[in-house]
């Protein structure tokens, strides 16, 4: 039997945030709602975000689930955590943050948590009226788990992102390997590849000094004009190169407060490590030469429809 917080239990228990938003036609005020999971592989999960249209704050949201104790309980520290947030605030939200407002997750129910953030992701993009790209490669590339049709590219990106280290931590996010087991294997050599990947890119990121070494006052917030030059600066002169030596390529698309929207081009645009470059080699670059709070998203699909 599993091991739950007290915290876990009494959401579980007494949940506040279940049902159903509907958009009752109030101005200024938009429902969107997003969706992940499948009820054939055991858990699935709708969330429902009420906006303020005219604030993009997120004035109430509302969760159906199907699934476990894990499952109820990270559905409504979610809700929690993202009510009164801007949009843009919510999509900094992370499975982690999620686990770690209930006290702890047992491992084995991680991607409990990890729905969690990808049912916030879609209700915000379907909001924006635009596809859920920044994992647009999740469902592209060699398909490793055929029990939970997990590909290589979400492997990839989890392990990335959650720093796993072991193919049973893949399974506890993501299920892969937890059905005939087959996988497993190639799931040890993804690992390996996503940390020799992650090495090689320190080096590149330890060859530049960061800007904030010199104990001088914090210099005075940029303006968007300002920051969409030294973000365009960074790109051309510490991103490109690297990307271009790999067949790869970046462009600027659009810059919404933190949010950094790029278009990957070449091989970055079509690799299943492109999540990769997108942590690694750019929003860490960004993060560290101009602000920690920026968010790089890829608009791939969103050009090419």
């Amino acid at each position: 039997m599993w091991e739950y917080t007290d915290k876990v239990l009494d959401l579980f228990y007494n949940p506040k945030n279940q049902g159903i938003l509907e958009d009752n036609g109030e101005a200024g005020i938009k429902v969107s709602t997003g969706e992940v999971g499948s009820i054939a592989c055991g858990d699935a999960l709708r969330l429902h975000l009420r906006i303020e249209e005219e604030s993009d704050k997120i004035l109430d949201a509302r969760f159906q689930t199907f699934g476990c104790t894990s499952a109820i309980a990270s559905s409504e520290a979610l809700v929690e955590l993202v009510k009164g947030l801007s949009l843009d605030d919510a999509l900094k939200v992370t499975n982690k943050e999620i686990a770690d407002y209930l006290g702890g997750l047992p491992e084995a129910k991680m991607h409990c948590s990890v729905m969690g953030q990808e049912a916030l992701e879609a209700a915000i993009y379907n909001y924006r009226g635009i596809e859920r790209d920044v994992h647009e490669d999740d469902e592209e590339g060699a398909l490793i788990c055929s029990c939970f049709g997990i590909t290589e590219s979400k492997i990839r990106r989890v392990v990335l992102e959650n720093k796993l280290t072991s193919a049973e931590d893949v399974t506890n996010y993501v299920k892969a390997g937890g059905g005939c087991g087959s996988c497993l294997a190639t799931i040890d050599d993804i690992i390996e590849s996503v940390q020799k990947e992650v090495a090689t890119q320190k080096v590149v990121t330890n060859t530049y000094p960061s800007v904030n070494t010199t104990g001088e006052p914090a210099p005075r917030p940029l303006t968007n004009v300002q920051k969409i030059a030294l973000i365009q600066k960074v790109l051309d002169e510490e991103v490109r190169p690297v990307l271009i030596a790999d067949g790869g390529d970046v462009e600027l698309y659009d810059v919404d407060g933190d949010i950094v929207k790029v278009l990957l081009q070449g091989a970055c645009g079509s690799c299943s490590s492109s999540t990769a470059t997108l942590k690694i080699a750019i929003e860490a670059r960004l993060r560290d030469r101009i602000n920690p709070n920026i968010v790089v998203q890829s608009v791939g699909s969103l050009i090419k429809n």
